[in-house]
């Protein structure tokens, strides 16, 4: 085997004509004779290249609307045999097979079909492309005389190489396009097998998850390290989600996004598009530590970092309005320090606001943000432990007050439900076990992350009265599940909290239900927990 291997015969065949003709011409100035098919060849016979039509190659006719044109063993003889086994090399010489030395190949779009809204099956299907895949295959196993290429950003580098060695390509060039072409085509068939699934189970929305898990993601940023510095870390897109998201984001100033800012800011993201209404959320390790809602965003801000000053030092903030000037002003007043700031968009003077503010403060913009109804079911839920992954929906149950059960005390007034509902909608996005106080439209006090929810009400309570400002008399509190005893409740109570919003479901519920009734607090069942580990 040689490390150097010259090419004289190409196959073309590409759905993506991008730099085609001028890749293609490259070639033709090294005397490489282009073998090709359909439009490709089409396109090079038009922009005057010597081409090859695949019939001239197979003896067959290109037939069945093109389903059938390289399926041939002249093609796949031509790149699977070994040059250097007299076997192979006989086998070719009796049935006629020339060797073929390199295969462009970008295959049929089925991606961007299946993401248009309303594509019939029968259009999706036609874009399922066989050839293309079954030749980049047979390529890349046989790397070591054929050339692969799968992409246009490939053809610069390819050129290159062969310009450096007469015509050549070289094993590390050879071996390298192999690699990206396994990668291509599996990343195609995952999207074929994750379409098809749809169509014949439930979909993920509906709580069926197929037999096999197909996750298909693309790498788009290798970041300087994980969530410590001794750990290595990169970023992966998923290609299928558009929902308004931190990795599609566009960064619109400040220095690179690390690991720990894009999990913390994915955090207050999903937090933030849980309301319709202008809300504000700061969040720290992932922990909501501020949130806010209002009638205007500046307002909401202005809650949301107030709810807890010194966590929100050095912490992310999400918005799920456009940022206008004011609100802007208000995010760069005072002693405040921000990692990440991310909203559906920002006005022109409020961007430049921002970013004379904080040089490096990562601006990120993430489109228009659906309401609350309208995300993504099935973005499924994945936690890896070593050996395997946990798959779960995601956690989009209706949080609406209008299905809760009032259980004890007075009946809520409509300040009380707006604060319960903001409790509740938070509470859902604090670590477990999960206490939250809310007052005045604010998040005031955040018990996260504790072993047992007495603790988390002690914190909570702890950060709604800091420097003595007593914001747990007249808030709501929300827990993320039930109260197994009614010394939580007991604790929110003795801290004036005059309602609470529960799952309920413990066999002690009576007990809680009797403390809310003796302190005149309103107390309200969901029925539903949101344990966040």
């Amino acid at each position: 085997m040689s490390d150097l291997v010259p090419v004289r015969r190409a196959l073309i065949s590409v759905s993506d004509k991008t730099d085609l003709i001028p890749f293609a011409k490259s070639l033709a100035k090294y005397g490489v004779q282009l073998i090709s098919t359909g439009g490709t060849a089409k396109a090079l016979a038009e922009a005057g290249l010597d081409v090859t039509p695949i019939d001239e190659v197979t003896g067959f006719p290109e037939m069945m609307d093109g389903r059938v044109k390289t399926l041939h063993p002249r093609v796949h003889g031509g790149l699977l045999g070994l040059r250097d086994n007299d076997g192979h090399v006989a086998s070719m010489k009796e049935h006629g097979i020339e060797p073929i030395d390199m295969v462009c190949v970008n295959l049929y779009p089925f991606e961007r079909t299946v993401a248009q809204e309303g594509v019939a099956d029968e259009e999706a299907i036609e874009q399922i492309d066989i050839g293309g895949p079954s030749m980049l295959r047979s390529a890349s196993k046989n790397h070591a005389y054929v050339t692969v290429v799968t992409s246009p950003t490939q053809y610069d580098a390819l050129i290159n190489d062969m310009t450096a060695n007469d015509g050549a390509t070289s094993l590390e060039v050879r071996k390298r396009f192999a690699a990206a072409a396994f990668a291509r085509t599996a990343a195609y068939d995952t999207a074929i097998a994750q379409w098809m699934q749809t169509r014949l189970e439930s979909n993920v929305s509906d709580g069926v998850f197929g037999t096999a898990l197909l996750i298909r993601m693309d790498r788009t940023d290798e970041l300087r390290y994980g969530e410590n510095p001794h750990q290595k870390a990169a970023l992966y897109k998923d290609p299928n989600c558009t929902e308004a998201n931190v990795v599609s984001a566009k960064q619109l100033h400040g220095k690179q996004l690390s690991f720990n800012n894009l999990y913390d800011a994915s955090a207050a993201l999903e937090l933030v598009k849980e309301f319709e209404k202008p809300a504000a959320v700061v969040v720290k390790h992932t922990n909501p530590c501020g949130c806010g809602v209002s009638d205007d965003l500046k307002t909401a801000f202005d809650k949301a970092y107030a709810g807890d000053p010194m966590a929100a030092f050095g912490g992310i903030v999400a918005l799920n309005k456009n940022v206008d000037v004011a609100t802007a002003q208000s995010i760069t007043e005072g002693q405040k320090f921000l990692e990440v700031i991310v909203a559906p968009s920002y006005d022109d003077d409020a961007l430049k606001l921002l970013a004379e503010r904080w040089k490096n403060v990562r601006l990120l913009a993430v489109g228009d943000i659906a309401d609350p109804a309208h995300r993504d079911p099935a973005q499924a839920d994945f936690k890896r432990i070593i050996g395997g992954i946990l798959a779960q929906q995601r956690d989009l149950v209706d949080m609406s007050p209008a299905n809760w059960k009032h259980v004890a005390g007075p009946a809520p007034t409509d300040e009380q439900l707006a604060d319960l509902a903001l409790a509740w909608a938070a509470v859902k996005h604090v670590k477990s076990n999960a206490i939250t106080l809310a007052k005045d439209g604010a998040l005031v006090g955040a018990g996260a992350g504790q072993m047992d929810r007495v603790e988390s009400c002690k914190i909570a309570i702890q950060k709604a009265n800091v420097k003595d400002q007593n914001r747990s008399t007249g808030a709501v509190a929300a827990s993320d599940a039930f109260f197994p005893f009614r010394d939580g409740p007991d604790l929110l109570i003795g801290a004036g909290v005059k309602a609470i919003v529960q799952p309920g479901g413990s066999k002690r519920d009576d007990e809680t239900i009797s403390a809310c009734i003796d302190a005149g607090v309103t107390l309200l069942f969901t029925g539903r927990r949101h344990f966040r580990h």
